[in-house]
């Protein structure tokens, strides 16, 4: 254990993310989500499992380390409801909640068709799996920079 990391962030996921570079994609996704044969297709080539924590509680530690990109519109995505792109649901509303909080301002997902959606997912750096039931619960976040200290 170390202090102040939160405990979801085992030794291969903090390293993924570490090791990840400015426009890198993670993807965060539900127990539906084909995490193993998508992962394949990544950079890292291997699922990073948390298993027993649902999506928000992924979101939350991985938020608490890994600064979203500030050169781009949206990063942050969302996987859109089939037939109706423009709902939300409860888990999509907790994400968002998750990431205004850790960027400090309100930050808009972009949403995504879930076809195009699998074929971004196969470019990302590493795909992250939960034990998340609820459907739609299937994110991707770019990873930015910190800035030098001023």
């Amino acid at each position: 254990m170390l202090k102040n990391i939160h405990p979801l962030l085992h030794a291969d996921l903090l390293a993924t993310l570490c090791a990840m570079g400015h426009g890198d994609d993670i993807v965060v996704a539900d127990a539906n989500f084909p995490a193993d044969s998508v992962a394949r297709h990544t950079t890292l080539g291997k699922v990073l499992r948390v298993d027993g924590s649902d999506v928000p509680q992924a979101v939350a530690a991985i938020l608490s380390v890994f600064p979203l990109d500030s050169f781009v519109d949206h990063p942050a995505s969302r996987m859109q409801v089939v037939g109706k792109p423009g709902d939300l649901p409860a888990i999509q509303n907790e994400v968002q909640a998750l990431i205004d909080r850790a960027e400090g301002k309100p930050l808009p997902m972009e949403g995504i068709e879930r076809m195009e959606f699998y074929e971004r997912a196969k470019n990302a750096y590493a795909v992250v799996a939960t034990s998340e039931r609820r459907f739609y619960g299937c994110f991707i976040f770019k990873k930015g920079v910190i800035a030098p200290e001023a």
